[in-house]
């Protein structure tokens, strides 16, 4: 385009001179004079204007020329502040992420992701991901995902958020099942040890009771009445002991969310626990067999367990597609979590591309827009050639009338 442009330049000024030797033949040859004059006027205009833009027209000293390389600091604090104003800004966020039905769209494709297409990008992705997971070191990489783990369970306070939790599970009455289930448990723990129950009886009888063998008889009704308690606590939701073992878990969760004590003793809990070898050793095995599985499932060696993965996925996509109330929720996390990374790293991302066009040197920051809009710039060159030619052709005839 650059000699198309000059081109066209040149041929105006063959034309002007050309023509200039017939003036005096026809008046004709004065408007093809007049318009090759002005054409050369306009192109050579636009040559130096474009040219100005990235560099200095014929290597001269020319003020306000090479306007991109001398103010490339200058640009690039420009698109950081516009891309921060018109894109990276929380609300503009929001707004684009409300218009947009991210999990209709995943729904649709989970559900049915069609034959072909589908089939290649879950084999590209699948291959990439099998080839990440066995080229990275598996101890190492199940080092970094423990210590991660690790680090995010370390700054979490524990405490407060069980003391929630079973809260929120005394409001909705669901630890009864669990206060019949330690019930029941408590039942076959005295049924398994019956016997020991027995022998600390008879231990701390007296003579007189081991003689007369009450205290036998004294073992069998502590057990009966034992039993008898845990049966009459199981049954009655109103029995007394029920509504105290309630009550402690009340105070329990009380404990936990306001209590410093018990939440100091909590964390250091935590913390032993973070700190045991053995839970590091428990964790590394864990991490390798799903390292394992997951490679061989996305080989398609899974078998049940890849056709199980996969009808999952089928049905967790329909479920996205087809129910507009978990599409609202899925969609709100993800604007949620868009606004999330536009406030707190938005400026980050923004002095990233400042920083990253302030190293690119002059000549490489002019070649790549040049190279983006260049194309358009030549255009004008043109433009400016024949829209000079035609001013100039008015003028001429103007002056012939007057």
């Amino acid at each position: 385009m650059r000699r198309a442009a000059t081109g066209m330049l040149v041929l105006m000024a063959a034309i002007f001179l050309w023509s200039g030797r017939y003036l005096d033949v026809h008046p004709a040859w004065g408007y093809i004079h007049a318009f090759a004059e002005a054409a050369m006027v306009g192109g050579l205009a636009d040559w130096f204007a474009v040219t100005a833009l990235f560099r200095r027209p014929l290597g001269l000293p020319i003020p306000h020329t090479a306007i991109i390389p001398e103010n490339k600091d200058r640009i690039a604090d420009t698109m950081a502040v516009f891309l921060r104003e018109n894109f990276l800004i929380p609300q503009v966020v929001a707004r684009r992420m409300r218009e947009m039905n991210l999990a209709g769209a995943i729904g649709t494709y989970l559900a049915d992701p069609g034959e072909e297409a589908g089939g290649r990008i879950r084999a590209g992705a699948g291959e990439m991901l099998v080839e990440v997971l066995e080229s990275l070191d598996p101890e190492r990489l199940g080092t970094q995902v423990r210590a991660g783990l690790a680090s995010a369970i370390e700054r979490l306070e524990v405490a407060p958020l069980l003391g929630q939790i079973l809260d929120a599970m005394i409001a909705d009455g669901r630890h009864r099942p669990i206060i019949d289930s330690i019930i029941r448990w408590a039942g076959l723990v005295l049924e398994d040890n019956e016997d020991m129950v027995r022998a600390m009886i008879h231990a701390r009888a007296n003579a007189l009771l081991r003689f007369t063998g009450l205290d036998e008889r004294l073992a069998n009704s502590v057990l009966d009445g034992l039993y008898k308690l845990l049966a009459e606590v199981l049954v009655d939701p109103d029995h007394p002991l029920r509504a105290k073992i309630e009550e402690g878990l009340v105070d329990l969760a009380r404990g936990l969310r306001d209590d410093p004590e018990m939440r100091a003793r909590i964390e250091r809990t935590k913390a032993d626990i973070l700190a045991n070898p053995a839970v590091a050793e428990w964790w590394q095995g864990v991490w390798e067999r799903v390292r394992r599985k997951l490679i061989a499932m996305l080989r398609g060696e899974g078998g049940e367990d890849a056709g199980k993965l996969l009808a999952s996925l089928t049905e967790m996509g329909e479920a996205l597609r087809d129910d507009p109330r978990l599409q609202l929720q899925v969609n709100r996390f993800a604007r949620r979590t868009a606004v999330g990374i536009a406030t707190r790293y938005g400026d980050n991302i923004v002095r990233l591309v400042s920083e990253t066009v302030r190293r690119w040197d002059a000549q490489t920051i002019t070649d790549r827009i040049e190279g983006a809009v260049g194309r358009d710039l030549q255009f004008i060159r043109m433009n400016g050639t024949l829209v000079g030619g035609l001013v100039g052709l008015t003028i001429h005839f103007l002056a012939s009338v007057l």
